[in-house]
């Protein structure tokens, strides 16, 4: 899954691919928003980790769930 993640004030964003569900995703950042933690982990399929202060998040983008094709598609 693609994941992208906006910061407040940066004009950069976050992207990456995990393996994570889009349930799980949501979920861990409702939890950082929603409690008093004070910043969102995520891993991507490399096993790099990203931490992101819950006061910078501007957005979390969810990309498509399946697989890039390759090759032509008829």
């Amino acid at each position: 899954m693609d994941i992208k993640i906006g910061i407040i004030n940066s004009p950069r964003e976050i992207a990456f691919e995990t393996k994570q569900t889009a349930e799980e995703i949501e979920q861990a950042v409702a939890d950082a928003l929603s409690s008093d933690a004070t910043h969102l982990t995520l891993q991507d399929d490399k096993g790099r980790k990203f931490i992101v202060p819950s006061v910078a998040l501007a957005y979390v983008e969810f990309g498509a769930e399946e697989a890039r094709r390759i090759g032509f598609v008829a």
